[in-house]
């Protein structure tokens, strides 16, 4: 069973993407809805509440994790391949959405100057700009934090008038740099993506993590058969939340584009 993570919503466009590209295994999603946003969190917190996470759905059975939360990857993705499993889980394993998205990033982008919109904390982090001069030393990054994002949309205001304000004021300094590339740097930013196109209106790039990941996990499995065969596929989908809610139902609906039944769990 494959395993994915996120600290609320968000992950859940990943899902969707994981469902198109490789609809036959069996799939555990986890939303960490009580504890969100992570984005404002600091690194020990982020740690704490992804290897909680983490631990819960290797118990269900799952083996192999993805963190589709920005932040989560960002902060605590490194610790747990390099001192947690080795440990606890030495046969399985978690990935995340962070190199996938640079990779691709990097391949699309003519004239390496790439703009980067996520959480403060992921921002602050400076993962994407460690991981983009990794490869590529000459690249040029820009940075935005967009704190009031996914307040914003967990909140169901995403075609509020403000959210275009507001995305207006994030945008510009990114604009006035003239990415050619721009990084949608959390889970949540996808359901702002058209706006972010119209309002970035020389049409840079957009890099969503959803359907990058989707490839690279279908990349990942061909070059580890020993992982992919022990993944179990039986097309079973199961929803699993910190805290349920009328909200959470009917966002959860918008970011896996169909009903979600899903269960309240304590981790």
């Amino acid at each position: 069973m494959i395993g994915v993570f996120d600290s609320g919503f968000g992950g859940l466009v990943v899902l969707r993407e994981f469902l198109r590209r490789l609809p036959r295994y069996d799939y555990l999603y986890l939303g960490d809805n009580a504890r969100i946003p992570y984005g404002t969190r600091s690194d020990r917190v982020v740690m704490r509440f992804t290897q909680q996470a983490v631990d819960y759905l290797f118990r269900q059975g799952c083996r192999l994790i993805i963190l589709a939360c920005h932040t989560a990857s960002a902060k605590a993705l490194r610790a747990l391949q390099q001192e947690y499993l080795p440990e606890h889980y030495p046969e399985r394993r978690v990935l995340g959405v962070v190199i996938p998205t640079v990779e691709e990033a990097l391949a699309r982008s003519p004239q390496k100057r790439l703009g980067v919109i996520a959480t403060e904390g992921t921002v602050a982090s400076r993962s994407f700009e460690i991981e983009l001069k990794k490869l590529d030393a000459g690249v040029q990054v820009f940075q935005q934090a967009c704190p009031l994002l996914v307040p914003l949309i967990e909140a169901g205001e995403q075609d509020w008038e403000g959210t275009a304000m507001i995305l207006r004021r994030y945008l510009a300094p990114l604009q006035e740099a003239r990415v050619d590339t721009l990084i949608l740097g959390c889970t949540h930013y996808s359901i702002l993506k058209e706006q972010i196109a119209a309002i970035m209106a020389y049409e840079p790039r957009l890099i969503c993590s959803g359907e990058v990941t989707a490839l690279k996990l279908v990349d990942y499995l061909t070059r580890h058969p020993e992982m992919e065969t022990r993944l179990s596929r039986g097309g079973r989908r199961r929803f699993l939340s910190t805290d349920l809610t009328p909200r959470f139902q009917q966002l959860a609906s918008l970011f896996m584009g169909q009903p979600v039944d899903s269960e309240v769990v304590e981790l």
